[in-house]
């Protein structure tokens, strides 16, 4: 009789310290609630909004998923923009609520780590206490220092801004820099200890180059990296970058400020295989199964798919973990992402059975 799956995070804290881990685990940066509901045969996803025991129901359900799916980490974060006053210019087309100094001075930059933790904190507790034994979550405080620029100004915006007032520019990365310090520090203060890897997720590119000019971002954006990496790292974890997009022009300089790893590719940017060859030798690599394969395949050959990929990217790389190059979506056929799991589940046999 199969043994149920027992997950342990110490599987992922290997990837993240690049080394081989000794059983296979899978990561995923974000799995939409319509797939994770359509899994589990149950609709919960607005329990998230409701009551405290609504709350309690809510993960519940959500960390039996990911064990269920034999994940060894739960990945979850609360985004920064979620909060913001006048935001949504990063989803929406529309400006954002800074787009003179006027604005930047009267913008109450000081209330935000209370607006955050208003809404962030009955969740990460709600999380913490339905946290399956052996598993830990993966994430923390969602956003990263370019979306949420984004999401203040507006990207086209940004591009007027940076010309029009370089000053203002500059001071409004900073201050975003400032208060994603502050409430990074009171997440490593009270939940650091209990979150198995701190992440960020912040993109940065798209399909052929970066979304700003290199030197803006060596400028104006990984300062700010720089300042909150060294703070959790100094808070003794480790630390990951989801970045989308082909950001190889400032990798060099991201991996220089100490990420421990790195998650997001594309096939259309570069074959996994590459990111192995360039990085393996330096930080974790999660990922590796294109999002298209996961969209237009039959389950079938899905599954084929990912378990030959899975074979090699195991050969090839120190420090990975095995899923989706960036995320499952609610347009990912179920049964495709089944299938991966089914292939991951399937490595990791063909493992046990070679060790016998």
């Amino acid at each position: 009789m199969k043994a149920p799956f027992q997950p342990d995070y110490r599987h992922i804290l290997a990837v993240l310290a690049n080394r081989r881990p000794t059983r296979l685990p899978i990561y995923e940066h974000l799995i939409n609630l319509p797939i994770i509901e359509a899994v589990l045969g149950l609709n919960f996803a607005e329990l998230r909004s409701g009551s405290a025991n609504d709350r309690h129901e809510f993960f519940h359900q959500y960390c039996r998923f990911w064990k269920e799916m034999t994940y060894d980490t739960i990945s979850y974060e609360v985004c920064i923009t979620e909060i913001l006053p006048g935001g949504g210019a990063l989803l929406g087309e529309r400006p954002g609520p800074i787009q003179t100094r006027a604005d930047f001075e009267r913008y109450p930059w000081d209330e935000l780590p209370a607006l955050y933790w208003q809404t962030a904190a009955p969740r990460f507790d709600a999380l913490l206490a339905n946290l399956p034994p052996g598993m830990q979550p993966l994430g923390g405080v969602g956003n990263g220092v370019f979306e949420i620029s984004e999401d203040l100004v507006g990207f086209q915006n940004l591009a007027y801004m940076q010309v029009d007032d370089p000053q203002l520019f500059a001071d409004v990365y900073v201050k975003i820099g400032d208060t994603m310090l502050a409430i990074w520090a009171r997440f490593l203060e009270r939940y650091g200890a209990q979150f198995a890897v701190c992440r960020m997720g912040d993109d940065l590119g798209f399909k052929t180059g970066t979304l700003v000019a290199p030197r803006t971002i060596r400028r104006h954006i990984l300062p700010q990296y720089g300042r909150i990496i060294a703070q959790i790292r100094a808070a003794g974890k480790p630390f990951l970058l989801h970045s989308c997009g082909k950001i190889f022009d400032v990798m060099e300089e991201i991996i220089a400020l100490g990420i421990h790893a790195k998650h997001s590719n594309e096939d259309i940017i570069a074959p996994f295989d590459e990111w192995i060859a360039r990085y393996n030798d330096r930080i974790g690599l999660l990922g590796g199964i294109d999002l298209d394969l996961l969209c237009v395949h039959t389950p079938q050959e899905t599954y084929e798919a990912v378990l030959e990929q899975g074979r090699r990217y195991r050969r090839a790389a120190r420090g990975w973990a095995l899923g989706s190059g960036n995320s499952i979506p609610d347009y990912v056929p179920v049964e495709n992402y089944l299938a991966l799991i089914r292939a991951a589940q399937t490595l990791r046999a063909e493992e046990t059975a070679g060790e016998g």
